[in-house]
């Protein structure tokens, strides 16, 4: 796959599944609504600051996200760190009406915040092949990007 088949995958993709290892080192997978992308190497997800997730990537940030699509035997699994962030300018980003139902107080409440994966690696499949990706292939494909909703983007380019 190419790196622009691969950023294809990832924002025709709804949802992501995140891994990571809580405080029993137990390992953990939560499937997470997840459209805003930055390349290959940044992802953001909204979520609850009391989530087990949250409270464990707060403590040890190594994760991976995985994005893939069954029908065209597609994935790619992106390993790096998770940063969550709780500032005004990320909430606003993916904030959208009707967003009150999970967070009462509104964009300010204080159990909304962001988890950004950040990737430095990864590895993807396809049904001609599989591969690796490394720290400089994500680098410069990511250079100049910024964050952008990729599913409205290929919707967008669907119709």
């Amino acid at each position: 796959m190419t790196h622009d088949e691969i950023m294809n995958l990832i924002n025709r993709s709804l949802f992501a599944e995140i891994g990571y290892t809580d405080d029993e080192g137990r390992q953990n997978i939560r499937k997470t609504f997840c459209v805003w992308h930055k390349g290959l190497g940044g992802h953001l997800i909204s979520t609850n600051t009391s989530s087990s997730h949250i409270k464990t990537l707060l403590k040890n940030n190594s994760v991976c996200i995985y994005f893939s699509d069954d029908d065209a035997f597609e994935g790619v699994c992106l390993y790096g760190k998770a940063v969550v962030h709780f500032e005004r300018e990320y909430k606003e980003l993916l904030w959208n009406e009707g967003d009150e139902k999970y967070y009462a107080k509104g964009i300010d409440d204080e159990d909304y915040c962001i988890l950004e994966i950040v990737a430095d690696s990864g590895r993807y499949y396809r049904y001609d092949g599989k591969g690796d990706l490394t720290a400089d292939d994500i680098h410069s494909f990511d250079l100049g990007k910024k964050y952008e909703n990729g599913y409205a983007k290929v919707s967008e380019n669907s119709r």
